[in-house]
């Protein structure tokens, strides 16, 4: 098997839900699902949007180590399911998008995950897209600059940085490093 977990990281506004939603319609990738105990909303499904569980069935697969990382945010787990993304990788390549303390949970349960981290051009452009979407307020944006920085702190613990400056350029460097990771593990 030569199918590969790549985990893209990156601050909030990078545009990495984009880049996934353009290497899926490429085809030959699939996305990882995560579990979660908080409710479902509007418009979700179980098992697209998330796999909706439990609080005890959640920690009874923590028990089990039925994830490659998890974590609990406001009262609520998440989690990548092991079985889910090891099943997938038969068949595909999978991409999980995940942040980087998940993402380096991710390596250590599994080694042979390429860590990717998405980054801006520069902070100010960061800044620009945050405020470009009209979502969040400047304190919001100013707190999610800061995690940049923690983000950024990180960038050594991954295998590669991809600027997404230009969204195609982007897609295809992504592209080109798994192509490169494939072909070094015929040699």
């Amino acid at each position: 098997m030569n199918n590969q977990l790549i985990v893209l990281s990156g601050p909030s506004g990078v545009g990495k839900g984009t880049i996934v939603n353009k290497l899926l319609k490429k085809g030959g990738f699939a996305l990882s699902v995560s579990c979660t105990t908080r409710q479902m909303r509007t418009g979700e499904e179980d098992g697209k949007s998330y796999f909706f569980i439990t609080k005890e069935k959640f920690e009874s697969l923590i028990k089990e180590g039925g994830f490659l990382e998890y974590s609990n945010h406001f009262g609520n787990y998440y989690g990548t399911p092991a079985k889910f993304v090891k099943d997938r990788l038969k068949t595909h390549d999978v991409v999980l998008e995940i942040d980087v303390d998940g993402a380096l949970q991710i390596k250590k349960a599994y080694p042979r995950a390429v860590l990717i981290m998405i980054l801006p051009p520069n902070e100010e452009t960061l800044r620009t897209r945050l405020k470009g979407r009209g979502t969040e307020s400047d304190e919001r944006i100013e707190e999610r600059i800061k995690r940049y920085n923690y983000e950024l702190s990180k960038r050594q613990c991954y295998d590669f940085a991809v600027i997404n400056g230009d969204l195609d350029k982007a897609v295809a460097e992504i592209e080109n490093i798994i192509k490169e990771i494939k072909e070094s593990k015929h040699d």
